[in-house]
Parts: structure tokens; sequence; C-alpha cells
């Protein structure tokens, strides 16, 4: 399956979704008014990826460090000039200069950080071509860095450059809080606090999330954009949790964080549970309430839990996400691998509420949209 098309109508987080669920090989290219880049897949994993929007290349990384010594750089940089297909990585390990272990570890920092700069594009054109992996006649970058052995998921690399981005932005924020327009509380000097006077500081990870995620979820540029967003903000209050989408009679894994098996995204996604089978979670789909607590075991749960690793957790959540009245996702969270307590949720709770009506005005826009596009063909 070719796919091709431009930034501008599909996202960028779209395209590394039907690339991941359909478990794809081959070569993405994108060509924007920023630059060029090359991700590459493997069975849906991304194993490789560069871009000429970065300043630094992947044996600058290794140089920078202090993984080499800046002669034996330079010497790369000559033997590069008469060998242009190899990359630096290559170079450098021909000659010995560095194992593929060190390169294995210096490329997973290397693809987060380019997957984080191209996720700031906002225009260009992608392609990609499925198995296909002769990168070196797709592209005009300069050096194609190094090829990882086990690659690592989209979904993971969407989340972390996306928190990148929080973190930049929260930095360069002032929380509107800091700018008091009340008066002066009565008892206190004009100028300063009276001594016996203490604020209470309290560190609530779901509303700090909920500050720094809900203007990003006013504008979502897809669905799975906003599937994404859970992730990201349950990911800041538990420690593993599960999305999944949910039809009138099963459940199917959408999406996970936090789980410690092996191919944990290809597992999730060809997970089935079915409500009928389980009294306890149809009555939470049901009902369209947050559930915290004990699960109860039947046959249903045995299998989630089991197929998520791991102890019976000792107490777990459940989210319903809701539009148009109906249960159309569901989100499980828990403590496993510390067995911490439950956190405070209600901020959570806020933003799959918020979640859930932006999932309807994005089935809206989409409605219209073809309903325009069929009158178009008529």
């Amino acid at each position: 399956m070719s796919l091709a098309g431009r930034l501008e109508d599909i996202a960028l987080a779209d395209i590394f979704q039907i690339l991941s669920i359909g478990r794809k090989t081959g070569t993405l290219t994108i060509r924007g008014s920023k630059g060029t880049a090359l991700v590459v897949f493997k069975n849906g994993m991304i194993v490789r990826a560069e871009t000429d929007d970065l300043e630094t290349s992947l044996a600058d990384n290794v140089r920078d460090a202090g993984l080499i010594k800046d002669t034996v750089f330079y010497l790369a940089a000559e033997v590069k000039k008469k060998l242009p297909s190899k990359s630096l990585a290559e170079i450098l390990l021909d000659l010995g200069s560095v194992n593929k272990n060190i390169l294995e570890q210096v490329t997973r920092k290397r693809i987060e950080k380019v997957i984080c700069r191209l996720l700031l594009w906002e225009d260009g054109d992608f392609q990609f071509e499925p198995d296909d992996l002769k990168i070196e006649d797709k592209t005009s970058l300069s050096d194609l860095g190094w090829e990882l052995g086990k690659g690592l998921s989209p979904e993971y690399l969407l989340m972390e450059g996306a928190r990148v981005q929080d973190e930049s932005t929260r930095s360069h924020f002032v929380p509107l809080e800091e700018f008091s327009l009340e008066e002066p509380v009565a008892g206190k000097e004009e100028g300063g606090w009276d001594e016996d006077w203490e604020t209470p500081q309290v560190d609530r990870k779901d509303i700090t999330a909920l500050k720094a995620l809900t203007q990003e979820l006013r504008f979502p540029n897809s669905a799975s954009e906003i599937t994404l967003l859970i992730l990201r903000f349950a990911s800041d209050i538990f420690q593993r949790g599960v999305l999944f989408m949910a039809g009138r009679n099963e459940i199917v894994g959408l999406g996970q964080f936090g789980l410690e098996i092996e191919r944990a995204d290809e597992k999730i996604r060809a997970t089935v549970l079915n409500l009928e089978k389980s009294g306890f979670l149809k009555k939470v789909v049901a009902e369209q309430m947050t559930y915290k607590g004990l699960i109860e075991k039947d046959e249903v749960t045995n299998a989630l839990i089991s197929g998520l690793g791991g102890n019976w957790p000792s107490e777990a959540a459940l989210f319903p996400v809701i539009a148009e009245g109906q249960v159309v996702a569901l989100l499980y969270a828990d403590n496993v691998p510390t067995d911490a307590a439950m956190p405070e949720t209600e901020g959570l709770e806020i933003f799959i509420s918020q979640a859930g009506l932006a999932l309807e005005k994005s089935l809206l826009q989409r409605r219209l949209h073809d309903m325009e596009k069929g009158k178009n063909t008529l």
C-alpha cells in the first residue's frame, strides 16, 4: 500500500497510526518548507529517522556525548567524502571507534529528537513506499544515521514528542494565577505577607496535566490525536494503562503506555474483549461512569489482567469516553508496577469529558466533509 499526500490534509500522527496499525514495512519521505525528512518502518516500528531540519548529525551526537574524540570524528568525515553512500555512524563502526550498543543508544535518543521536530512541521508532501528500504535513492539527506535492530513504537514517539513540546511551552508560559487581580486579603499589609500566613501548595498531577493539555484538545487535527492526548494525560498520573475502542458488544485495544511486555503495542491492538461475558465491564460501560476500586474477577477481566502482565491490581480505574451519548472508548489504568495508591483523578475525568466533546466535533466535521465531497461528485 503506497501512501502519499500533504501534511496539511493528513496529520503526521495519523500517518504513523496507519503505518503502525498496519504493521507496514517501508520508507516514509517528507519534503516541506522546513526541510527533508526520512522515517523507516519495519513491521510498524520505527527503526530510523533523519532530517536536515536539525543542525547536528548522529555522529555529532556521538561526539558531543564524549564517546569519540574530535580527531576520530574528522577522520570519519574525510572517509565519507570518498564513500558518500556510507553514513558516518557506519564509518565509525568500521573504524572500531564505537560499538553497536553505543550507536543503538544514541540512535534511540536521536529518533525521539527527529520525531519531536517533525511534529512542528505544518506543511509538506509525504510519500510512503512499502517494502522498499533502499533509502539512499530516496532522499537528499547528507547522512542517514543508523538503523536500530529493535524499532521504537510510533505511539511512544508521538507521546514523547508531544510531551517535550508541552514542557517547552510551559517553560515560556506565565500562569494567569501569578497575576492577582483581587483586593489584598484582610489582615495583610500591602507590600508583604504576614509571617503567620501560609498558602498550602498541593501537588496535583492531574490538575497540572489538565492545564497543560486542555489547550491542545481545543484544536485537535484528528480523532487519533484525541486518543493520543488521553493516553498522554493518563501516563502523567498512572504507571500503566490501555485505551480500548468500544463497540456494541466488545472493546478492542487501541493504544497503551507503561506495559512491560514484549511487543506491547502489537498485543494490545490484537486484544478483543467480549462485554457480554463480563458483567463487571458491561456494567461500567452501561452506567457511563468512572469506576475506581477492585476489578471483579471473571473470564474477561482475567484475560485482560493476564495480558497486561504483573500481579492482579489492588485497585484500578476505568474511564468511559462518551460521544453522542454513547461510550466510544474505555480507558483502563493502574499502578501495578509499584502498587502505588490510587491518585486523584478529577482532572483526568474532566479532560476525558472534554475529549468526548472533541470527538463529537471531529465526527461532525467528518460527516460534513463527506457530505460536501458527495455533492461535488454529483
